[in-house]
This record gives structure tokens, C-alpha cells and sequence, in this order.
């Protein structure tokens, strides 16, 4: 017998699978300007109008095995790929906090994630109507977090404050990075959108949750660059945003396991230990917020 935590569970990947399919159409026509809402769906080849069955998400790709039906132009498999990811996403946030609100806040800052990180991806910029709207979201989920979870007016204030703290913390600490950088590495740093993730990433997880990610995200995304020199890809140009909204996605499924493994770590490690460990973590998120920078001018 099928119970009702696995019924809500195929309920929250089907809708998961549908706003993937929604993010497909923002990812391509937002940093195009063209509107979110028409012309409907169509093959960007023949104009063919998507019928009904072509547009369910994940299967109509599948059913048409990834051709379009009137012209048999080949359709990327990105599209079911981000479809199942959304869904994949939602159903493990659905698990990880159940029937709470909690989960369906969450799920709306992935879903504003993935955007980001596919557009950062595709043309190397963070469109500002996301990152902004955003922002704004983690400041409104949060404030009225914190009223249902202690129905009074002073908890509300209290989430809010911690939620701007968090946000204008992220803010500083990308900026600060930044002109540190710029001065250390002589590379200009130009443009905010990195600045308003790392803000939004704040006012949804607050002060522990942006210092996270920026560390998972400077880790990681050394990693990938040195992999990249390695193998002979030097020149290859990589954004932040992606790697900012894993951090952020990691931060959010496991960030206290990993806040309260580094603190025991710390507290085993005596005082000048820990300083030199802080430095290179420093250092290593100076050089690669740089790099990153240096690629976007190359770039544009």
C-alpha cells in the first residue's frame, strides 16, 4: 500500500519536473530579452507550436526521442537533463526537511540556483532581475519563517534582521575579496552579479550559510582550474555563479554537519595552526575570485 509521504513525494517530483521545464525557458530567454511567456514553447528550427504530450517534462523528450516531430531537428538533451535535476533537487530538499515550510522555501532558492548558475554558465553573467528578485525572496521567506515558528511579531523581526545580516555579510565579504584581489593580483575586478548571489545565498542561509559557500566555492573551483591547467585547458574561461550555488546547495543539505565537523577540527589544532589554515583558505579565494574576474573581461 502505497502511504502518503510517498504519494507527496511522486507529487513534489512531478511539480519539481515542471518548474525544470519552466527554468529551460528562462535560462535560454531572459539574457536573450525575450518574454518568459510568449510565444509558447516552439522548435527554435521550424517554429513548430509544441503540442501538449511534447511539452510534459522529461517524457515528452523521451517520446519524441529527442527530435523535433515536424522538422526531426535534434533537441538538446539539456533540456530533460534540467528537467530530472530540478525534480532530483526537490525530491531530496522534500526529504531532507518533509511537509514543512521550510521545503517549499527551499525549493524556490533552488530553483533561482540552477537559473543563475546556467545562465552564468551559458553567457558569463547573472542576470540582475534574478539575483535580485532573489535576494528579496530570502528576506521575505525568512522574516515569515521566523513568525510561524514562533507566532509573534519579535520573532519575525529577528529572522529578518538575520537574514539582512546575512545577506549584506555576503555582500562585503565578495567585495572585500574583490579589492584585495585587484590590489594583489593587479586584475581589475568588474561587475556585481557574483556580489548580489552571494547576498541572496545570505539572506536565504544566513551568516554561517554565505561563509560556506564562498569557501566551498573557492575549493572547488581551484580544483577545477588546476585540473584545467593540467590537462592542457588553461584558456578556457570559468564563471563563479556555478560554483557559488553548489557551495550554496552543499551549505544547504549538510552545512551544520560540516560547521560542526570544522569546529571540532579546530578545536584540536592549536592557535597558530589554525591561522596558517585561515590564510591559505583566504589566499586560495583571492586568487580564484581574481582568475574568475580576469576570464569574464577576456571574455567580453
Amino acid at each position: 500500500m502505497i502511504d502518503e509521504q510517498m504519494i507527496l513525494a511522486g507529487l513534489v517530483f512531478g511539480l519539481g519536473a515542471c518548474v525544470g521545464s519552466f527554468l529551460n525557458v528562462v535560462i535560454y530567454r531572459l539574457p536573450a530579452g525575450i518574454s518568459l511567456v510568449w510565444p509558447p514553447s516552439r522548435c527554435p528550427k521550424c517554429g513548430h507550436k509544441l503540442g501538449l504530450t511534447e511539452n510534459i517534462p522529461i517524457l515528452g523528450w523521451l517520446m519524441l526521442r529527442g527530435r523535433c516531430r515536424h522538422c526531426h531537428t535534434s533537441i538538446s538533451v539539456r533540456y530533460p537533463l534540467f528537467e530530472a535535476f530540478t525534480a532530483c533537487l526537490w525530491l531530496a530538499t522534500f526529504w531532507r526537511f518533509g511537509a514543512t515550510w521550510h521545503t517549499g522555501g527551499y525549493c524556490l532558492l533552488l530553483a533561482w540556483l540552477i537559473a543563475l548558475a546556467a545562465i552564468d554558465l551559458d553567457t558569463m553573467t547573472l542576470p540582475n532581475p534574478l539575483t535580485s528578485s532573489g535576494l528579496v525572496l530570502g528576506v521575505v521567506f525568512q522574516t515569515f519563517l521566523g513568525y510561524q515558528e514562533t507566532q509573534t511579531i519579535a520573532g519575525a523581526v529577528q529572522y529578518f534582521m538575520g537574514s539582512i545580516g546575512g545577506m549584506v555579510l555576503g555582500i562585503w565579504i565578495y567585495d572585500i575579496i574583490q579589492i584585495l584581489g585587484t590590489l594583489l593580483m593587479g586584475q581589475l575586478a568588474q561587475g556585481g552579479g557574483d556580489a548580489k548571489l552571494m547576498g541572496m545565498v545570505g539572506a536565504w542561509l544566513g551568516w554561517s550559510g554565505v561563509v560556506l559557500t564562498g569557501g566551498m566555492a573557492s575549493f572547488v573551483g581551484s580544483a577545477v582550474m588546476g585540473s584545467a591547467v593540467l590537462l592542457g585547458s588553461s584558456r578556457r574561461k570559468f564563471p563563479l555563479g556555478p560554483f557559488l550555488a553548489a557551495g550554496a546547495v552543499v551549505s544547504l543539505f549538510a552545512g551544520d554537519k560540516i560547521i560542526a565537523a570544522y569546529q571540532n577540527m579546530m578545536a584540536n589544532m592549536d592557535r597558530g595552526t589554525n591561522l596558517i589554515l585561515a590564510g591559505v583558505m583566504f589566499v586560495v579565494l583571492i586568487v580564484y575570485l581574481t582568475y574568475v574576474r580576469r576570464s569574464r573581461r577576456q571574455r567580453g
